[in-house]
């Protein structure tokens, strides 16, 4: 049953573009649980942590290659795109706050809620719950704002229901909603995570690939703890860190059979969970850390988004670049905070992109409306 709750081009442009901030909304808690972990220690830990961001970075990416496939604009610099944390998440029947915060069991859970495949009980994909004020709520409907996706699987559902539907009123009027430049697509040739391939979204058929893609090595989506690409899910890979053991392809859900290895759940920094950069002392060195941290970040995004716009070659550029950042995160986690009762700094991901991109892109809007 179609969940009819994207009914024009665009609402599915409002969505696809609420599809690249959720998977964005991962990256900075999972570096920040990747870069507090002590050097040395967890190296199964690590691993597996930065697998999963740097597919979500590939999920990024194919959302992107969504929203152009559509005539969309993808746009990363767009003011509220990067979450205040802690933010909220879709998880089925009670959402719950993901915070940038230390590599620990409760991190890890909190992962794993991500993660977590689920659907709703029902035809009924949206929710409606209250919110204390000031929060970000992420999965909620660009139509509705107190209306909230059952969980992230239903979200992206709504979305295949929505090209699905468009695409077949287009066709009836011998149309089609894929009048996107084929140049914007990022393919495999500009990035490779070795978590599943990067193809060109052209038509209904790429788009529903796309989609599955997304959901079943993200959410786990389809009941199985392998992708169609037997890709372990990201739910499944946290799921190892719990059970300190490594799945195999016969394996069943929470009986993986693999090797065996040991996490030390306190090899990880004390740093203060959601730092804002008002709690760190102006002029000091971690303060000027804090601001060079989402300075580079911001230009991070940037690039991302020229990358999206037809210039796919800079993601060679910008995705090397996200695991530089532990040289910058570094000088924050390893070094006490001034009275924070013990805790050490962090990154605060507070990040104001420039006026430079933002200019570029109103002229490519207006170029391809022409």
């Amino acid at each position: 049953m179609m969940s009819n709750t994207i009914k024009t081009i665009d609402d599915l442009k409002a969505h696809l573009h609420i599809a690249m901030q959720l998977e964005h909304a991962t990256i900075p808690p999972y570096l920040t649980a990747l870069y507090s972990i002590r050097p040395g220690f967890n190296p199964d830990a690590v691993q597996i942590i930065r697998v999963v961001a740097v597919e979500e970075m590939l999920h990024l990416t194919v959302a992107a290659n969504l929203l152009n496939a559509i005539g969309g604009t993808p746009d990363l610099t767009v003011a509220g795109f990067v979450p205040n944390y802690p933010a909220y998440l879709p998880d089925g029947e009670t959402d719950f706050l993901v915070h940038l915060a230390p590599f620990s069991k409760q991190t890890l859970e909190a992962f794993k809620k991500i993660e977590r495949p689920r659907l709703a009980p029902g035809p009924q994909k949206l929710v409606k719950r209250p919110y204390p004020a000031g929060v970000t709520v992420l999965g909620t409907h660009p139509g509705a704002s107190d209306m909230q996706y059952f969980s992230i699987g239903d979200f992206y559902i709504a979305i295949e229901d929505g090209i699905n539907l468009l695409e077949k009123e287009s066709n009836a009027a011998g149309k089609t909603i894929f009048v996107g430049d084929p140049e914007r697509q990022v393919t495999s040739e500009y990035y490779y995570s070795g978590g599943g391939e990067l193809f060109p979204v052209v038509d209904i058929e790429s788009a529903r690939a796309a989609i599955r893609l997304v959901m079943e090595q993200g959410e786990g989506v389809g009941g199985g703890i392998y992708d169609h690409e037997r890709e372990l899910s990201h739910y499944y890979r946290f799921d190892e860190l719990t059970r300190g053991r490594y799945y195999q392809p016969e394996d069943r859900p929470e009986n993986p059979t693999g090797p065996t290895f040991t996490v030390d759940w306190q090899a990880a920094f004390p740093i203060k969970c959601n730092l804002k950069l008002a709690e760190i002392p102006a002029g000091s060195e971690l303060h000027n850390a804090a601001l060079s941290f989402n300075q580079a970040y911001a230009t991070f995004l940037e690039q991302l988004t020229q990358a999206y716009n037809g210039q796919p070659h800079l993601l060679l550029e910008a995705v090397p670049r996200m695991f530089k950042f532990r040289n910058l995160m570094g000088e924050l986690i390893r070094n006490p905070l001034p009275d924070s009762g013990g805790f050490n700094a962090s990154a605060t991901f507070e990040v104001v992109c420039s006026n430079r991109v933002r200019s570029t892109l109103a002229t490519v809007t207006a170029e391809a409306s022409a």
